[in-house]
């Protein structure tokens, strides 16, 4: 069977790091992967996708990535069931991470962060993106590293966020 997911977005927050009873480190975080065509009314919409990754790649992304980083990651989906303080059954999909990669410089993080902290004005979520990518045809095959050595011309104005 097979179960690969490959994703590339931002960083809708800081991950959160946590620690299991045993010590193993895991942390969650949202990734907001835009879709690749516009809605009816010529904006651009992204979808919020649920990610977890476990051990020690967990501890590196909560030092490394911050809210709003370009990221990409390698995983699989994985489904589970609980059931809630109120006794319903709740059903949750999510991307388990094998790893991630870091899809920017740390210069170009700082500066959207120095950037976002000195806006004095409330934002609002607009998911517009100028359409000016062109297709990506180059024949990946599962030996090769997804996000090769390819860069990715994002500007903070096709952020989501």
């Amino acid at each position: 069977m097979i179960n690969n997911v490959t994703l590339v977005g931002r960083l809708t927050k800081d991950p959160d790091l946590r620690y299991t009873a045993s010590g193993t480190a895991v942390a969650t975080f949202t990734l907001a992967v835009n879709r690749n065509f516009t809605n009816q009314n010529g904006n651009r919409e992204a979808d919020f996708i649920n990610c977890v990754i476990w051990r020690k790649p967990a501890e590196t992304m909560a030092t490394l990535a911050k809210k709003g980083s370009l990221i990409g990651v390698v995983g699989r989906i994985q489904t589970r069931t609980y059931d809630n303080q109120q006794g319903q059954r709740v059903y949750v999909t999510e991307v388990v991470a094998d790893n991630f990669q870091l899809l920017e410089s740390k210069a170009a993080t700082e500066s959207r962060m120095h950037a976002d902290q000195s806006s004095t004005s409330p934002s609002t979520a607009t998911f517009e993106q100028r359409d000016t990518a062109t297709p990506n045809n180059n024949g990946l095959n599962a030996s090769q590293n997804p996000f090769g050595e390819q860069s990715i011309d994002i500007s903070d104005d096709d952020l989501p966020f």
